[in-house]
């Protein structure tokens, strides 16, 4: 049974050895098999608190209802900002570096006022630093972040709430010819 209620977001790269705050293999083992980043060690584990925003617009059936736009959010570690996370996805530390994320596979929150776990392909990086290298991006342990309920008029916005833990981790090194 999965113990936190936060979401995790998990970074996959080589580069990452040693990053800050370590997180044990346990928690790892509790993410589900449709996000899983097999072959690969957490590393550094960051906290972030934000919002997801939603568009009030007309669907295929033409009615008004509350779209996903984009999520935006600070990320700490150690009571410091040390980043954020924002439309694309992407992510981007205070070094300067910076991911862009692609959805691979996605498992449901632990209730259904939380966002869904993900599992993120990295399609593109900038900069040189704690996210150089980067290859996944996993989402996990998420706590609200869902909205839902009667939009009114088109072009309306609103912010739902969310907290999370960030983990990244480095990818194991596989043997030349494997």
């Amino acid at each position: 049974m999965l113990r936190s209620n936060l979401l995790a977001l998990v970074l996959v790269a080589p580069a990452l050895a040693g990053a800050q705050g370590l997180i044990s293999a346990q928690a790892m083992e509790q993410v589900p098999a449709a996000i899983a980043a097999a072959g690969e060690t957490a590393v550094a584990t960051f906290h972030a608190e934000g919002a997801q925003v939603y568009e009030c617009k007309a669907g295929n059936d033409g009615k008004l209802a509350w779209a996903f736009r984009e999520p935006i959010a600070t990320l700490v570690f150690d009571g410091k900002t040390i980043g954020r996370h924002y439309a694309g996805p992407n992510w981007e530390h205070a070094d300067g570096s910076a991911v862009v994320g692609k959805v691979a596979g996605n498992a449901p929150g632990k209730t259904a006022a939380d966002i869904p776990w993900l599992k993120l392909d990295v399609v593109s990086q900038r900069g040189n630093g704690a996210l150089t290298g980067v290859t996944t991006v996993q989402r996990i342990n998420t706590q609200g972040g869902v909205f839902a309920g009667a939009c009114e008029t088109a072009g309306q916005f609103h912010s739902a709430p969310y907290r999370r833990i960030t983990c990244s981790c480095a990818r194991v090194r596989r043997r030349h010819g494997a």
